[in-house]
């Protein structure tokens, strides 16, 4: 199979990460990944990357994801170079990072145009992609 891929720009504001993981969830089954636990971690881990941009980011969200095969990478691209930074979780957050390492195989940050890319490999799809009908 070859490689997949799509990109979402999301304004700034409160209705960014339920849109994101919509959208991340229609995209992935129509790429016939189709298990639901498996769905359900990888929208939590696009809802936290998407809340921690708007949180602690600036300017325009670019939400991308790339699959090929059982390997899924997800991309939120911000405005701001501030490297996300695990802290201790409370009233005013400090779980996001923890989220995303739970449900994801690796993380990390790379510097782009000015701000900063966080990028998150999913854990393996846990089967076989349903065959084409």
């Amino acid at each position: 199979m070859s490689e997949l891929n799509a990109t979402l720009d999301l304004p700034l504001g409160p209705g960014a990460p339920t849109a994101a993981r919509k959208a991340i969830r229609l995209m992935l089954v129509s790429w016939r990944l189709t298990d639901p636990e498996w769905l359900d971690d990888a929208e939590v881990v696009v809802g936290e990357l998407v809340t921690n941009s708007i949180r602690h980011g600036g300017g325009l969200i670019e939400l991308s994801m790339e699959a090929h095969a059982d390997q899924v990478l997800i991309k939120a691209t911000d405005g701001t170079s501030v490297v996300p930074r695990r802290r201790e979780p409370g009233t005013g957050g400090g779980f996001g990072l923890r989220l995303i390492e739970a449900f994801s195989e690796s993380w990390g940050v790379q510097e782009f145009q000015g701000g900063k890319r966080v990028w998150v490999r999913l854990r393996r799809y846990p089967g076989q992609r349903e065959r084409e009908s």
